[in-house]
C-alpha cells in the first residue's frame, strides 16, 4: 500500500453546468465559502466530465469545449482559461483542469486524441491560474484503458509542479478487472508526498480496495442517487426501506450510527416515509448515506496510522459478504497485488 493518508471528506461542484448564478455574483459572496456559508473544504470541478454527460450538446476542439444550451440553442465555449478563471472566483481550495473526456469504453485514436489534449490544456490552466496562493490546481490522468497511453499521460503530467493528481477516464463502463489495474498503474506512478484522487468511485469496497492501492480522494454521486431509490447504506451492503419488511422494523437504520437519521427516526418510520412524504425520507436518507460513507473513510484512516489496515481491510470484507466465497475475485486480485490476503 503506497498511501499512508487516508482520505478527507470535502464538498464537491460542479460549476461549469449551465449556471443559475453567474461566478461573478459567487464572488461578491466572498466565493461559494461564503455563498453557502461552507467553512471547511471545497472541491470544483473544471467541465470537462459535461462532455461525456452532455455529449449531445457539445463540441470539442483545441480551443475548448461548447456547449449549446438546451433552451435556446445559444452556444458557450469552456476554454481551459475560462474554466480556471470561473473556479477562481468560486474561491474553491482545490481546483481541476480541464481536461477532455471521453468514456473508459471508447477504444482507437479518439483516446489517445484526448490524452495529449488534456496535457496541453493542464499546460494552459497552470497558466491561467491566478490564485496559486490560494487554490490547488490538479491535474487529472487520462488515457482510458490503454496502459501505454495511461503510462504516457502520467510521465508527462507528473513533470508538472502542480499540488496533486485526479485518476480520470474510469468508472465509465469498464469490467472491474480493468479498472482495479489502470488505477494500480496511475498510483503507481504519481508522487507519494501529494494526494491521489480517484474520480467517480463511491461503492464501499471500491473505496476500500482502491485506498488499498493507494488513493485518497474520491468524489461519487452514489450515496445520495441510491437515497432517492429508497437505499439506506450499511456496513452488510444496503437496506431497501420501502419494502414491506420494514414496516414494523422499529430499529435504526444502523444502531452504530451517529447521524441525525439514525438517531431520530425508525426502519419503519423511513418505510412510511417513503410511501407518503417520499422529498423527507429521501432527505432523511442522504444525510444517512453520506455519513455512512465519511464513517467509512474516517475508520479506513485511523486504521492506517495506526498500523492495522490490512485486518481493517479482512474485517470490513467478512461483514460486507459473509462468506469468502462471495468476495469480488477482481478486489480479492487487487488487494493481492498489494501484499493484503483475506484468507
Amino acid at each position: 500500500m503506497s498511501s499512508q493518508r487516508g482520505a478527507h471528506p470535502l464538498q464537491d461542484s460542479s460549476p461549469p453546468h449551465p449556471p443559475t448564478q453567474g461566478p461573478e455574483l459567487i464572488q461578491k459572496a466572498q466565493g461559494l465559502h461564503g455563498f453557502m456559508n461552507w467553512p471547511h473544504n471545497l472541491l470544483t470541478d473544471s467541465g470537462g466530465f459535461q462532455m461525456v454527460s452532455l455529449v449531445s450538446l457539445s463540441e470539442v476542439t483545441e480551443e475548448g469545449v461548447r456547449f449549446r444550451s438546451p433552451y435556446d440553442g445559444d452556444e458557450t465555449l469552456l476554454s481551459p482559461e475560462r474554466s480556471v478563471e470561473i473556479q477562481n472566483a468560486l474561491g474553491s481550495d482545490i481546483i481541476m483542469q480541464l481536461d477532455d473526456v471521453v468514456s473508459s469504453t471508447v477504444t482507437g485514436p479518439r483516446v489517445e486524441e484526448a490524452m495529449y489534449r488534456s496535457i496541453r490544456w493542464l499546460d494552459r490552466c497552470i497558466a491561467a491560474h491566478r490564485r496559486q496562493d490560494k487554490q490547488n490546481l490538479f491535474a487529472i490522468i487520462q488515457g482510458g484503458l490503454d496502459a501505454d497511453l495511461r503510462a504516457a499521460c502520467l510521465e508527462e503530467m507528473t513533470k508538472r509542479d502542480v499540488p496533486g493528481f485526479a485518476i480520470g477516464g474510469l468508472s465509465g463502463g469498464e469490467s472491474k478487472d480493468q479498472f482495479w489495474k489502470m488505477v494500480a498503474l496511475s498510483t503507481s506512478r504519481l508522487p507519494k508526498d501529494k494526494p491521489r484522487y480517484l474520480m467517480g468511485v463511491g461503492y464501499a469496497t471500491d473505496l476500500v480496495v482502491c485506498v488499498a492501492l493507494g488513493c485518497d480522494m474520491f468524489d461519487c454521486v452514489f450515496p445520495t442517487r441510491t437515497a432517492r431509490f429508497g437505499s439506506a447504506l450499511v456496513p452488510t451492503g444496503n437496506l431497501q426501506l420501502k419494502k414491506k419488511q420494514f414496516q414494523k422494523d422499529f430499529r435504526p437504520i444502523d444502531p452504530k450510527c451517529a447521524c441525525p437519521t439514525c438517531q431520530k427516526h425508525s426502519r419503519a418510520f423511513l418505510h412510511a416515509l417513503l410511501h407518503s412524504d417520499n422529498t423527507a425520507a429521501l432527505h432523511h436518507l442522504t444525510v444517512h448515506n453520506i455519513a455512512y460513507q465519511l464513517q467509512l473513510m474516517g475508520a479506513l484512516r485511523a486504521s492506517i496510522m495506526e498500523k492495522r489496515f490490512p485486518e481493517f481491510v479482512r474485517d470490513f470484507m467478512d461483514t460486507m459478504y459473509g462468506d469468502p466465497t462471495l468476495y469480488p475475485t477482481w478486489a480479492t486480485e487487487a488487494l493481492a497485488s498489494v501484499g493484503i490476503s483475506l484468507s
